[in-house]
């Protein structure tokens, strides 16, 4: 059966093991023929991405872990004139080193961005899942047995049968099917800060309604926040305190995280 890895993207805190742990394994050790030695510079089959939404002081940040998605109908090998690259029967795409001639038609194939070119072996490569190291008797990849809070887990795709149906891919669109599933994946979010400027106070539950039924209310420090909104949506946002006149903000779109900023009300 293929293998999967799922990456739970809420409990990413960006430490960078994963990345580091990839470099340890590959940099300046050849595993050929899995692949041959990684420079120590440029190359990032493991790579943590960080998204930072919003603006000061309502921003959020998440990371988002990079590699190879070894996918069911991987784009790159039809790319590839010299077949280099194949996919294994446990679901692994690896280029072999013995084949390749860095000509990077794989890395135009890819929609993900994760094939490197060595200048100086004149290679094309990426992540191999550390399938030197599981051919071997070893149970995890280093990414996998790096992470020091689980954010990373890999296995058997059956057996992640139900964390994959509230998972999302990279790219579904591409039709490549990849085998890294990622949960919890924060959306857009819309925030910010009512207060009356008479009183110069915050205003403490006020009601938020954003449609859709949706609705919140100010926190003790006049915040309000929507949170995991899809992207590209059109919202308009109503808020209703006692003694004060409704506010109205129309056309939001979430084509971005959108912080408000400090939102004035009038009192009746």
């Amino acid at each position: 059966m293929a293998k999967a890895f799922i990456i739970d993207v809420s409990r990413c805190s960006g430490c960078h093991n994963c990345q580091l742990a990839c470099k340890d394994e590959h940099a300046g050790n050849d595993w050929t023929p899995y692949a041959a030695a990684q420079p120590m510079t440029g190359h990032f089959w493991c790579r943590v991405q960080e998204h930072i939404e919003g603006t000061t002081p309502r921003v959020r940040a998440h990371y988002i872990p990079h590699l190879c998605n070894h996918c069911e109908k991987p784009s790159c090998i039809p790319a590839c004139g010299r077949g280099a690259i194949y996919k294994r029967e446990d679901g692994f795409v690896l280029i072999d080193p013995a084949k390749c001639n860095g000509c990077g038609d794989c890395r135009e194939g890819c929609p993900y961005g994760v094939i490197y070119k060595n200048d100086a072996e004149n290679l094309c490569q990426k992540c191999t899942g550390c399938t030197h190291l599981l051919d071997n008797g070893y149970k995890l990849p280093r990414c996998v047995d790096a992470c020091p809070t689980d954010c990373f887990r890999y296995g058997e795709e059956e057996d992640f049968a139900e964390d994959i149906k509230r998972a999302v891919v990279l790219k579904p669109e591409t039709g490549n099917r990849p085998k890294v599933y990622y949960l919890n994946v924060p959306g857009k979010f819309i925030a910010g800060l009512v207060y009356d400027p008479i009183e110069k106070e915050v205003i403490i539950g006020a009601k938020c309604t954003l449609g859709n039924g949706l609705d919140a209310e100010t926190d003790s420090f006049g915040d309000f926040w929507f949170k995991n909104l899809p992207e590209g949506e059109r919202y308009d946002l109503l808020i209703e305190a006692p003694g004060f006149e409704p506010l109205e903000v129309c056309g939001i779109v979430t084509d971005k995280s959108i912080n408000l900023g400090d939102m004035p009300m009038k009192k009746k």
